[in-house]
């Protein structure tokens, strides 16, 4: 018999006092260790490919095959304590406007908009909620005559992991065409508020950038980051394609062969290589980034707005049309994608990994 039970009960109570939500991949982690714990070896039929919950959760208890299940409690316990701890010591930096925009920061800063990814403990991984609201914010921003500039940036170590597995995760068989259908309207109209936005976008890339945070850079009118960014689009790992335009953008700024390396081979390049293919403005060293690119802000901030929006729209309104486009192309093809044994595969596949972490 496990030998602490007592302080396995009291986990599982602990477990019903989290503020927060936990991760899916923690989640993942929390089922398997209860069964493990509680049941031994997983003696549950596999189910099948589309039942995208009950394949992770039968994946990530199964990998536990060779834990005892004395061990799987001591284990569960730990990651219940570490889960509860880190809320009681985690502040809310989230704002004012945390109820209304979960997951993000959205400040004004003299003429600045100021739209900070805010899920450090998720690595700032995109919801389809923050999708909708960072897409509402643009397009208010857009008609805001106090506002000159929009600037993106990411709270704690990543700028952004791109998009958030959690999104495809919670659905049954049955409602994966209707979450494919749904997601291209967010993804279309989130991508759509990049392509419309007729004042200056800028990105302050203040760490690891990954998927739809990278492919939307084309859209930017400039990109700012840390030596110790890096930039990965692993769409083929995932089942995936490209999204943000950057099928149409990428090629062009730094050549069909780099890009391909980008776009097809999932190839993480450094800040200094993201400089030299053009998808980034500058580079800046770690510990003068935030005071250097506050100041550039602030600087674009004093010039005059009507100016920097006439001037924005001449250099992009040629291509306008192209890119909405090639932004409803890429999402008609990832409609297919998701809904394809490759996605569904490599998306269980990454569960079962974070599970087993």
């Amino acid at each position: 018999m496990p030998a602490h039970d007592e302080a396995f009960e009291a986990a599982k109570n602990r477990l019903n006092t989290l503020k927060e939500e936990p991760g899916n991949d923690v989640k993942l982690q929390i089922y398997a260790l209860f069964k493990q714990a509680s049941k031994g070896k997983c003696d549950a039929p596999k189910p099948g490919a589309f039942d995208f919950v009950g394949k992770a959760k039968w994946e990530a208890w199964n990998a536990l095959a060779s834990m005892s299940q004395d061990d799987a409690q001591q284990k569960y316990i730990q990651l219940i304590n570490k889960l509860t701890a880190a809320e009681d010591v985690t502040p809310n930096p989230q704002g004012a406007n945390a109820d209304k925009y979960p997951g993000l920061q959205i400040t004004k800063d003299n003429k600045a908009l100021r739209i900070l990814l805010n899920r450090p403990d998720k690595k700032n991984a995109l919801t389809w909620q923050m999708y909708d609201n960072i897409a509402e914010t643009l397009k208010e921003a857009a008609d805001d005559k106090n506002i000159a500039v929009a600037v993106i940036t990411g709270a704690g170590d990543y700028y952004c992991s791109g998009n958030d597995l959690a999104n495809f995760t919670n659905v049954t068989p049955e409602q994966v065409p209707e979450m494919a259908r749904k997601g291209k309207v967010v993804l279309q109209n989130y991508v759509k508020s990049f392509i419309d936005f007729p004042k200056p976008l800028i990105a302050l890339v203040n760490g690891p950038a990954v998927g739809i945070s990278v492919t939307v850079l084309g859209l930017f009118d400039a990109v700012y980051c840390t030596d110790r960014a890096t930039f990965h689009t692993p769409f083929s790992q995932l089942g995936q394609s490209p999204e943000g335009c950057s099928s149409y953008i990428f090629p062009k700024i730094m050549g069909q062969a780099k890009a391909g390396e980008l776009l097809f081979f999932n190839k993480k390049i450094t800040a200094q290589e993201a400089e030299e293919r053009n998808l980034v403005t500058r580079v800046f060293p770690e510990n003068v980034f935030k005071k250097e690119t506050d100041a550039l802000v602030a600087y674009y901030s004093t010039l005059p707005p009507k100016s920097l929006e006439f001037s924005k729209i001449l250099t992009r309104f040629a291509e306008r049309e192209v890119l909405h486009r090639v932004n409803e192309a890429e999402c008609d093809r990832l409609v297919e994608r998701w809904q394809s044994e490759d996605c569904i595969n490599a998306i269980m596949s990454f569960f079962s990994r974070k599970s087993n972490l």
